[in-house]
């Protein structure tokens, strides 16, 4: 490879590795001769050598729900523009799954890991054995243990059940609370519906919370389902914790022969890909999942290239309303 480019083996490494220092012309020979000998670097033997792997991990519970899928895809799409590969891990929020990762058992060739657990609290990232850099994704608070990425899950709620009131809706239900204490995106969420209520002077009913014990579309089935059977008639909005658990809401409404939004406007959370497509297409809290990817892949770099102990940091990312024909109406769909 060097003979074939004119140069020494130590600038072919540099140019495989997108070293800056490197003329315009040498880099051009050392490319012409990786492209006419069809060479392949040897990523294992090159990790050996430098100790770095160029493998990131990403753990998320469920790779068939949506959100996860399409964030899985920023980050895949991110960590490839910095030179990365990335391991994708399922846990299905499993405590004993989670704890695999969080100590390295299932990850110990990545240089850092983005995760999104589930089941696991402060205390499990305090006593983690392993010291491989940890991004934390999603609701679940880091306690200032390691880097954390996400949304104001509150402020995020409280702009959906505004804008449920802003439209004339009175008796706004909320699906999917949760009793578990580690549930902390239905703990957010339900905090910001209540605010908003509280904010124009609407009653709280408790008869209008309606826990889920996941959130799925089953979930957002059966708990309409079990709401519309609740004394006091039908709600006249609700404003669900995903977009999966608003997609069986409104299910469960046509079934009951309501119309959405005529009788029951629906709002939904995580503007996934099929909710631009669904009949009627749904209104949604959108996260800037780039940015939350973007921001996920560069603070774990960072941290994984550093000689230092770096600061831990909590970056809280944006997010807007979408608004769309399960609140609006057609004629003001976007």
């Amino acid at each position: 490879m060097a003979a074939r480019a004119g140069v020494a083996r130590k600038t072919v490494s540099n140019v495989i590795n997108n070293y800056p220092h490197v003329s315009d012309d040498v880099r051009a020979r050392v490319l012409a001769a990786i492209e006419e000998l069809d060479y392949r670097p040897n990523h294992a033997a090159r990790s050996l050598r430098s100790g770095r792997s160029r493998i990131i991990g990403l753990a998320v519970p469920e790779l068939d729900v949506a959100y996860f899928s399409e964030l899985a895809r920023l980050v895949v799409e991110v960590a490839q523009k910095r030179g990365l590969t990335v391991m994708i891990m399922q846990t299905l929020g499993d405590r004993d799954r989670e704890l695999a990762v969080v100590n390295g058992t299932s990850t110990q060739f990545v240089e850092g890991l983005i995760y999104s657990p589930v089941a696991l609290g402060g205390a499990d990232l305090e006593g983690r054995r392993d010291r491989t850099p940890i991004v934390l994704l999603g609701e679940r608070s880091s306690q200032g243990l390691v880097d954390h990425v996400g949304i104001d899950n509150v402020a995020a709620a409280r702009t959906a059940t505004e804008h449920l009131i802003e439209i004339g809706r009175r008796r706004i239900a909320f699906i999917g609370s949760q009793r578990a204490a580690t549930s902390e995106i239905a703990q957010l969420r339900t905090a910001g519906y209540r605010q908003a209520l509280e904010s124009a002077g609407l009653k709280v009913e408790s008869r209008l919370i309606i826990p889920t014990a996941g959130y799925h579309r089953k979930d957002g089935l059966l708990a309409m389902r079990k709401l519309l059977k609740r004394a006091g008639g039908p709600p006249d909005a609700v404003f669900c914790a995903t977009d999966l658990v608003a997609q069986g809401a409104i299910r469960a409404l046509l079934e009951h022969g309501l119309r959405v939004p005529e009788d029951v406007a629906v709002a939904g959370f995580d503007d996934i890909d099929e909710g631009r497509y669904s009949t009627p297409t749904l209104t949604t809290i959108s996260p800037d999942k780039r940015q939350i990817a973007e921001t996920a892949v560069d603070r774990l770099l960072a941290r994984a290239q550093s000689k230092t102990d770096l600061p831990v940091n909590d970056t809280v990312t944006g997010f807007t309303l979408v608004v769309r024909e399960s609140t609006a109406g057609r004629a003001s769909s976007g």
